[in-house]
Parts: structure tokens; sequence; C-alpha cells
């Protein structure tokens, strides 16, 4: 797969993060950006985008919201999974001075993620749409007061200065992310693969601890799981999960066996190479 050509969709602008991942993930692929997560699977749904670079979760800030519901409705499969070291750097237009910089834009995220360094040279924060877009926003004001939080790549895309670079809190800032295709890729067994899905517990005492236990007798390490909400009820609740391991591999194949037992809804969402830096 890493040689594949065609086009992978991603949200939000040119310079944002997830365009990072394509490159980094699928450098022979054309990144295609879509201004919601729903727009970019779209493009794969609907035939303009082979694949879509869609984030998970970040490592200070937990799941991205919203995006677990979007899996399975999706009608993709996963095929893949990278990781982006998140670089954090404060850019402003051609020119400009960090002691100038009064305000600086980003998604709230990225803001939360700075509030050291915004703190000790103080500098407000301003919300945006998403980190890309702020970039573009300051180049398009051109006011040297005004500062974007935003990737290496976005300041090379819109010509910004780096003014401070990896200004990030936490340094070992990581998003996940997932490589979503209209078919699912059979991932060799015997190397290191993931196997993610979903399910739901039938409405028994004890059903969830009777449903892990399959994977602890048969020594499957489960290295995420995560709940939430369906519909906003308190009562339905779905479960996501990563394992190690192909659902073809016996220890896998009898632990979702006793999952199945236990459970009302499970759907695979895909196996696929565990990636280099999951460690």
């Amino acid at each position: 797969m890493s040689g594949q050509s065609g086009v992978i969709s991603f949200q939000g602008e040119l310079g944002a993060y997830s365009h990072q991942a394509c490159l980094e993930a699928r450098p022979d692929m054309t990144p295609l950006p879509a201004t919601t997560f729903e727009g970019a699977i779209d493009l794969v749904r609907s035939g303009s985008a082979d694949l879509a670079m869609i984030p998970v979760e970040n490592s200070t800030y937990g799941r991205v919201a919203d995006v677990h519901q979007l899996l399975p409705e999706s009608g993709l499969h996963i095929v893949g999974e990278h990781f982006v070291r998140v670089h954090i750097n404060l850019l402003g237009v051609p020119g400009a001075r960090l002691d100038q910089v009064t305000r600086a834009e980003s998604h709230s995220v990225l803001l939360g993620q700075c509030r050291g360094f915004l703190k000790e040279h103080g500098i407000a924060r301003v919300a945006g749409f998403d980190t890309a877009g702020a970039a573009k926003h300051v180049k398009e004001q051109g006011d040297p007061t005004m500062a974007a939080l935003a990737s290496p790549l976005a300041g090379e895309i819109y010509g910004l200065e780096v003014l401070a670079d990896a200004i990030e809190d936490n340094k070992s800032n990581t998003t996940r992310f997932l490589i979503m295709s209209p078919e699912p890729v059979a991932a060799p067994q015997g190397e290191k693969v993931i196997t993610s899905f979903l399910f739901r517990v039938r409405n028994i005492p004890a059903a969830l601890y009777k449903a892990m236990g399959g994977f602890a007798t048969n020594g499957v390490n489960m290295v995420k799981l995560e709940s939430y909400m369906l519909g906003g009820s308190f009562t339905a609740t779905q479960f996501y999960a990563d394992i190690e391991g192909h659902p073809e591999d016996r220890a896998v194949a009898l632990a979702l066996e006793e999952l199945r037992f236990f459970t009302d809804y499970l759907h695979i969402l895909g196996t696929y190479p565990a990636a280099r830096d999951r460690g």
C-alpha cells in the first residue's frame, strides 16, 4: 500500500496535520482536502478519492469527537494506521517579530496545547475552524500582531515565517490516524497486525466482564477499549476496541467467538499492519 497511487482525502485546509499524515503515510498519492470528516469519507464513497485519512485520537486530548460514530456508518474499512508527532509552530507574516504578536489563532485543541508559551508571552488565544485555516487567515490579514499556531507544513504552504518552533507544552504530543478504504485489504498473517471492531453487549448481568474474558483466557492483547453513548441515551453503550492479532489466528478467532455470545452487535472495522511507531 505504501507505493499506491491515486487520491487520498482528509479533513481541513492544505497544511493541516491530516495533510501531513497523508504525505508521510502515502507519499505517492494526491491529497484532497474536505471541509468535514463526513466530506472526506464521502469523497471515497463517491469515487473521487481512493482512501481517506481520518484522525481518531490524540495522546493529549483523547479521542476525536464524533469520529467513532462515523466509522460504522461510513461503509469504509480500516486498511492502515499512521502516527503524527504534533509539532506546533507560531507562524507570522513575513517581517513580523515575536515581540509584536498579541494574538494567536488556531483550532481550540491546539490553543490548549500551547498554554504555557502563550501565557509566558502575553499572547491572547483566538479560536479558529482549523489549524491550516488559521495560517491561511493570518496570511490574508497581513497583520504582524496576529500569528497562527500550525504545522511547519502550513507555514511553507502559506508563506509564513516561523516566529517560534515546537512550542507545544507536551513534547510527546501525537495524533493517531486511520486510513480508510472502500474495500478491505487482507493483512498478512504472521506480521504484527491490529484488528479494530465495534460491539454492544447483551443486556445480561456482567456481560462486558464475560465478553472480555475470552481475550484474557486466549492470551489476546487488547490495546484499546473505549465506550460511548448511542443516540443520546444513557442506557445504549457501544464499545470500540483494538486488539493485536488477526481474526484467522486461532487465539483471536476463539476470543471473537466468545465475544459474539455476549453481544448483540459486532462489526469488524478492519485488520491492518501495525504502524512502526506503535512500539
